[in-house]
């Protein structure tokens, strides 16, 4: 069956290359094999096709050569598909492929050896024109929705070789959002007998997840033949659950899993278990975040049976956790499927983190002393104890601390793998465990700072900010480990320590052995004040967090008054800060901040508008200040930026203030100005008071 004709035509003029793709009857050209070939060339193929793939030139596609996130449930970064750990885990870098289940549950290794399925040129070609055409667009979404069934139907011929194929995987990759119902059914039909050979390939990894990511969506929409697809989803996850070591201890099939749990669970979660690897806390980390929400819903419909799959998958999981928990990909899908268990079924949560709990507490037993230690300071294992306790609930907490960590929470504090599970622990604990760990962890807080372990630190600050007990004694415990709780005169000198994170004798460079006695404190206590000029310099991102965090405290006076008695240079480095500007943004939000206090502050900015207007981080603080500002004071920072308008309007950061303040309309129509703002603010008013109703 072909194309109507009025469409080849179409197609043919919109790309001026006459390429249009039919929908082409089952012949040999339909399965990639090129149309009547001469002897000699047939003979040269057919010897061609005798070989391994392994042999041929073009070979197996690079695993560098793609890693797009768009279509990876954990949208992970390029490097979480190479394993780090590998060698921690005793697998050479070279056989990264072979799981460690093949020898220990007996599976076969041949899989690994044969060869992979290639398309031939016909084909190949044939597909890179049908991904030019889609690339071009169409005149209507029926053109391509026609289109991409006709090249869906095309590929089952040959899905295996084509979702293994560089270029053909990215075709897929593309059409597949656009799939139909019965396009996805035929399609993860085809790759059914295969899933092993796909799941564990990069390129075919991807395309199984692209996969499973549409069917939900195709199911819940009621779409033709939702329930053909629904079953060929829930046979490929009884595929996988059967075979669960192979998958989940494979580098790239366990992402396929990870994706396959997320499906059944009809949720998305953005952990995907990197904490502390290099680079997790990057800029892609934030993107991966962002990517995540433009995707879709958190949460979505998905059919009863599949959650019902889900709950054996814990069975399978607690099956495999005394062989295979120290491994690095089985610990990622773990940490999935306790998230995914805990919003959907947290009964069978609660049970596989019991399991795990029980398994580990029973290894590397010694007296004195909890076995766990030894797996809290893993890198692998301490990833999943770090997601036992985001999902276990305030009893489960406060046992395991009492089982496990009580009296060792220095130890722990001090170490450079197991401080992160600490900051769980902490982030997690209700108002009475948190108030037994500040018991024990808050005389070492200075050794925590030497220590460089400051998200402990931020992880208590958040946590008394959250309950809202216990916040005078941590911060009097935070001053004094900067050294300016007493004498009470350096109070005012905290904001630089902190936002600095530095000692006051190491910001100031005073000794310790060079301080005053006690008796001069008390004759001259303007000495105790008076230190050397320093500017401030540089800004710690977690000295910012620990700033936002007093900030919000119910009583955040001693903040206010260090940042009242900070000079308006250092305040406006501090604005042009990337991190430090969020300390203003703490300050104009928190709503324990008095506004004759907020004022004050914010004055000392006075004369420094237009250095802040010209910096990108300083221009949205001054934009912040200015929504919240009262006329007479946005007349005030009016004239002062009108005066150097000019400047402003050539400023790649300024000119967007010149437009949101109207100061064109200041400087030539004052009186509209004043107007247009005034009804503003009444605006303003009206909707906060409709939203307060």
């Amino acid at each position: 069956m072909v194309f109507s004709l009025s469409f080849q035509l179409r197609c043919s003029q919109k790309l001026n290359r006459q390429v249009c793709v039919l929908r082409r009857p089952r012949s040999p050209a339909a399965m990639g094999v090129p149309p009547q070939p001469q002897k000699g060339a047939q003979k040269k193929e057919e010897r061609k096709r005798t070989l391994p793939a392994s042999s041929s030139k073009e070979g197996r596609p690079k695993e560098n050569k793609r890693e797009p996130a768009s279509l990876t449930q954990e949208g992970g970064p390029k490097e979480k598909r190479e394993p780090a750990s590998s060698t921690q885990e005793g697998q050479p870098k070279e056989k990264k492929r072979e799981p460690t289940s093949s020898t220990q549950e007996g599976g076969p290794k041949e899989s690994k050896r044969e060869p992979l399925p290639k398309l031939e040129p016909a084909a190949a070609e044939y597909f890179r024109r049908a991904h030019e055409t889609l690339k071009s667009g169409f005149d209507s979404d029926e053109e391509k929705a026609l289109f991409v069934s006709n090249v869906l139907v095309e590929a089952e011929a040959v899905a295996l070789p084509l979702a293994l194929d560089t270029a053909g995987s990215l075709l897929l990759q593309a059409l597949l959002p656009s799939a139909s119902a019965p396009s996805l059914s035929r399609l993860l039909r085809a790759f059914l007998p295969s899933l092993r050979l796909a799941a564990c390939h990069p390129c075919g990894a991807h395309i199984l997840e692209a996969a499973l990511l549409r069917a939900p969506v195709l199911i819940s929409e009621g779409a033709e033949d939702a329930e053909e697809l629904e079953d060929h989803v829930l046979e490929l996850a009884r595929a996988v659950q059967e075979e669960l070591p192979t998958f989940a201890l494979d580098t790239h099939a366990s992402f396929v899993v990870r994706t396959l749990l997320q499906v059944l669970g009809g949720v998305r979660v953005r952990s995907d278990g990197g904490r502390g690897l290099p680079g997790s806390e990057s800029s892609f980390s934030r993107a991966k975040k962002a990517k995540l929400e433009s995707d879709g819903p958190s949460e979505f419909e998905v059919p009863e049976t599949f959650q019902s799959l889900l709950g054996e998958f814990k069975g399978s999981f607690q099956e495999h956790i005394p062989s295979f928990i120290t491994n690095k990909y089985f610990s990622l899908c773990l940490q999935v499927a306790l998230e995914v268990l805990h919003r959907k079924l947290p009964a069978d949560c609660s049970e596989l983190c019991h399991s795990m709990i029980g398994y580990l507490s029973s290894r590397n037993v010694s007296p004195g002393q909890s076995p766990l230690l030894v797996f809290l300071k893993d890198a692998t294992c301490s990833r999943v104890l770090d997601k036992v306790l985001e999902v276990s609930d305030r009893k489960a907490l406060l046992s395991f601390y009492k089982a496990h960590m009580k009296g060792q929470l220095h130890v722990l504090a001090a170490h450079k793998v197991a401080n992160y599970t600490l900051q769980r622990l902490i982030q997690a604990a209700s108002r009475k465990l948190l108030g037994k760990i500040l018991e024990e962890l808050g005389p070492g807080v200075e050794e925590i700072l030497a220590c460089e372990h400051l998200g402990l630190i931020t992880a208590l600050l958040g946590a008394c900010r959250k309950h809202g007990s216990h916040q005078q004694e941590v911060l009097q415990l935070l001053m004094e480990a900067f050294h300016c709780w007493e004498p009470p005169a350096r109070q005012t000198a905290c904001v630089p320590l902190i936002a600095s994170v530095l000692a006051y004798e190491v910001y100031y460079g005073e000794d310790d052995d060079e301080e005053n006695t006690p008796q001069e404190e008390e004759e001259d206590p303007s000495q105790q004040q008076a230190s050397p000029p320093r500017p401030l310099s540089s800004i710690s991102y977690h000295g910012s967090l620990m700033l936002q965090d007093l900030l919000h405290f119910a009583d955040p006076s001693v903040v206010l008054r260090s940042l009242a008695a900070t000079t308006p240079e250092d305040l406006v480095t501090l604005a042009r800060d990337p991190a430090g500007s969020h300390v203003f943004d703490a300050l104009l939000a928190s709503p324990s901040v008095p506004e004759k206090q907020r004022r004050k502050v914010l004055r000392r900015l006075k004369g420094c508008y237009v250095s802040l207007a010209c910096s990108k981080h300083g221009s949205r603080v001054l934009d912040a200040i200015w929504n919240r500002a009262t006329l007479p004071a946005k007349r005030e920072m009016a004239q002062e930026l009108a005066e150097h308008e000019s400047r402003l309007q050539n400023d790649p950061f300024g000119h967007f203030l010149v437009r949101n303040f109207s100061l064109n309309h200041f400087l030539k129509r004052r009186q509209d100005w004043e107007r247009h703002h005034k009804a503003k603010k009444k605006r303003r008013e009206l909707f906060s008071e409709i939203l307060e109703d």
